[in-house]
């Protein structure tokens, strides 16, 4: 891990009277070394040098330390099983900013700390960095913080009071407002007190959001303005709890044909607590049999938002296999431009869910299930209608709940909290394959090309290096150096799509593809009938191709981060052996665009090589070996 300068904010340990083995280990990690003098050890417990030296002497005398006398000092101490000191889990909290550091957790670890903490980056040594947000704190997946305490204590192996007083102050905030029905069916906003009622509630929302006070401490709200005051409320620091009457659907009855995985059951069994909530995972991870098994477990009708036609179809035919559940054909119906079918499970696209002239066939309908699939595009203008279709239970689906503007936090008050398990835990465990990431800088074609680039600007700049035709070769070059790689690669450019399905002899999918073809090329690409196939940005999402095993990012890099993970995620599936190159133009803006486009992904485990492409020379010139997480990569 990155050596982190304490300013004022040392780690919290436990003290004790005497000098314990533990607390040997815990200063050594403070200074940095395995070994250490009894001045140094008396100056870090602030205890006088002879108790200390009194206290080794007995460690020593037990074998739990041993002693040297070496030039510079008279004896230096160091544990006996010096091994042990880098095996052994070490947790080191730095209170003031809320930052827990821990080398080599286990897996029980690593699962109490995302249940209260939020994974920033890992070092892909066994070094793993958690900071703790607001968020993280008000979404934590405990009834009362008793029992949120609890699992910090045991993922700390200790108590740390300043931390501890700081989580109990946002877990008081987490539990001040909450929508309940009245009798006569309408909402009600409700405040813990007057006093938050009156400083917060009515000082931020306004007529729009309620009609009158009902009591010192409850709001009349007005019909439909529910998502708009969970919103607002949470921008201020105070979550609302959603605690309606809402609609449970009419029955439906089936089962899952699958057996869960132990992180699903844990998912499943999380959402159903709270009735909300979003499951987050990288893809291949089993997002969507872990929605089918909500939707058993809920037993009410469901409603399946989608980004796209291809994924209604999609999700439909797993819904009606028979491997997958006992759902048959007159229970599933699709609602798009091509089909328009209502049924006890219905999966529309999010424009036709939320245009005026459906949206009276999905409010008629009592839903006890509303799944939101690649639900990070919720708050956009064009796709946030579609959440006013409200029921008991709402379930968003994304590997990347991320978004470049400042509405990422609407995903979860429109929604529900994040579900979610540790990626690296997922690739540990075998469920996930870890892909290789290669940044590789490719050199221009010409002069001519790199002149037209330096006189350029804006967003011309952007695409002349996006377009950069050395890249045909570069992808040429990588799948002939994989022969047998099924190869996807993606453009942000259609003439950029085309010239390069031109020079490999490879279709191009794009938007404007018509879907009979889209569905031919996409089967062919699934049963080993095409081997290389170029996307344009209709492939980032809502197409599942699971036997995908190399990924080549030839142009795109100036999107988002999550654009980043989808491209990266299709590579993420439980085969070995999946490779991710992105090109970037060398000496350009592009460089950085990889760096930033992949950096969250090095937070999550993902190791991140560079690589400078030399064509002068035949073969390439190593740049940087490898960078061990994206999370170093300077964004």
């Amino acid at each position: 891990m990155t050596e982190h300068s304490n300013e004022g904010d040392e780690p919290l340990e436990s003290s004790s009277p005497s000098l314990s083995l533990s607390t040997f280990h815990d200063a050594c990690q403070e200074a940095g070394r395995p070994v250490l003098t009894a001045s140094e050890l008396a100056r870090a417990l602030e205890r006088p040098q002879r108790a200390v030296f009194d206290d080794l002497e007995a460690l020593s005398a037990s074998g739990d330390l041993k002693r040297l006398s070496v030039s510079r000092d008279p004896v230096v101490w160091f544990p006996s099983e010096l091994e042990d000191l880098t095996d052994r889990e070490r947790v080191v909290v730095f209170p003031k900013r809320r930052e827990i550091i821990v080398d080599r957790p286990d897996q029980f670890t690593r699962a109490q700390l995302t249940q209260f903490a939020n994974l920033e980056d890992t070092n892909g040594e066994g070094g793993y960095r958690y900071v703790v947000r607001p968020a993280d704190v008000w979404q934590a997946p405990h009834d009362t913080f008793e029992a949120l305490q609890r699992t910090i204590r045991q993922a700390l192996s200790r108590t740390v009071p300043a931390l501890e007083s700081w989580i109990e102050s946002q877990w008081r905030r987490a539990h001040q407002f909450r929508l309940t029905t009245h009798p006569e069916g309408y909402t009600v906003l409700e405040g813990e007190s007057a006093e938050v009622m009156g400083n917060v509630a009515r000082q931020k929302l306004d007529e729009s959001h309620v009609h009158a006070p009902i009591s010192d401490t409850e709001d009349w709200v007005r019909e439909g303005a529910e998502a708009a005051i969970k919103r607002t409320l949470y921008e201020a620091g105070y979550p609302v709890q959603d605690d309606r009457d809402l609609a449970s659907g009419d029955p439906l009855e089936f089962e899952l044909q699958v057996s869960l995985r132990s992180y699903q059951e844990t998912w499943v069994d999380r959402f159903l607590e709270s009735g909300e909530g979003v499951y987050v995972g990288p893809p291949g991870s089993g997002k969507t049999i872990a929605a089918i098994a909500t939707m058993e477990r809920v037993g009410g009708e469901t409603l399946v938002l989608v980004p796209s036609r291809d994924l209604a179809r999609q999700w439909a035919e797993t819904l009606v296999d028979a491997d997958v559940t006992t759902l048959g054909p007159d229970d599933v119906g699709q609602y798009h431009g091509g089909q328009k079918e209502i049924r006890p499970v219905t999966i529309a696209t999010y424009q036709i869910a939320g245009m005026d002239r459906h949206r009276s066939l999905f409010d008629d309908r009592e839903w006890g299930l509303v799944v939101f699939d690649e639900c990070q595009h919720v708050p956009s203008d064009v796709y946030r209608r579609s959440t006013h279709l409200q029921s008991r239970h709402r379930l968003g689906l994304s590997a990347s709940p991320l978004r470049e503007d400042d509405r990422a936090a609407e995903i979860f008050t429109l929604i529900g909290p994040p579900i979610g398990t540790d990626w690296e835990a997922l690739f540990e465990a075998g469920f996930v394959a870890e892909p290789e990431l290669e940044i590789r800088y490719v050199p221009w074609a010409d002069d001519e090309h790199a002149n037209a680039y330096g006189s350029a600007d804006g967003r011309e700049r952007y695409q002349l290096a996006a377009m950069n035709p050395e890249k045909v070769d570069e992808v040429r070059y990588l799948l002939a150096a994989h022969p047998d790689a099924r190869a996807l690669v993606f453009v942000d450019y259609l003439e950029q799509g085309r010239d390069i399905a031109a020079a490999l002899d490879v279709p191009f999918l794009s938007g404007e593809t018509p879907h009979t073809e889209r569905q031919r090329l996409l089967e062919a690409f699934r049963h080993d009938e095409l081997e290389t196939l170029v996307l344009s940005r209709v492939g980032d999402e809502g197409i599942d191709l699971p036997s995908a095993d190399l990924a080549i990012v030839a142009s795109g890099l100036g999107g988002s981060r999550r654009q980043g993970t989808q491209r990266a995620g299709r590579t993420m599936r439980p085969a070995g052996g999946a490779l991710v190159y992105v090109l970037a133009t060398r000496g350009t803006r592009e460089e950085d665009f990889a760096r930033r486009q992949l950096q969250h992904l090095g937070r999550q485990g993902l190791t991140v090589r560079e690589q400078t492409v030399d064509r002068d020379q035949d073969e390439e010139a190593t740049d940087s070996d490898e960078v061990g997480g994206a999370g170093d990569l300077e964004e």
